[in-house]
């Protein structure tokens, strides 16, 4: 098991960047992919980014791809969300999600362990 906290979230206005970051309890951070996930109001949980535990492979939605960057830092027991040219519909809670061995990266229920969350508003 592996303990996770989100920071970063906040309001920004269209057009401006955040960046979150997802700290990650234990010695074995380097054993665990993770992914990023978001909620907006009213709807489902929904695949954001992913990145494996190396860092070497990376794997975005078509909806983020090019606007936002993944990466980690293991050193640092880190995992962190460059989001830029943001917009209203990136409104959502944003969740970290980690797991040892990743089926299908995009799947919520391949990832067993999950943070709590950070709110993102984007307004326009």
């Amino acid at each position: 098991q592996v303990q996770l906290v989100e920071s970063g979230g906040g309001l920004v206005q269209a057009g401006g960047s955040l960046r979150l970051s997802c700290a990650a309890s234990g010695r074995t951070f380097s054993t665990y992919f993770m992914g990023w996930f978001r909620q907006p109001p009213g709807k489902e949980r929904e695949f954001v980014a992913a990145i494996s535990w190396s860092g070497t492979s990376t794997y975005y939605s078509d909806s983020v791809k090019g606007r936002f960057t993944i990466s980690r830092d293991n050193a640092k027991n880190t995992v962190y969300l460059q989001m830029n040219s943001l917009k209203p519909e990136d409104t959502a809670v944003y969740y970290c999600a980690a797991t040892k061995e990743v089926v299908t990266v995009r799947l919520i229920r391949s990832y067993e362990n999950w943070g709590q969350g950070t709110q993102v508003t984007v307004s326009s």
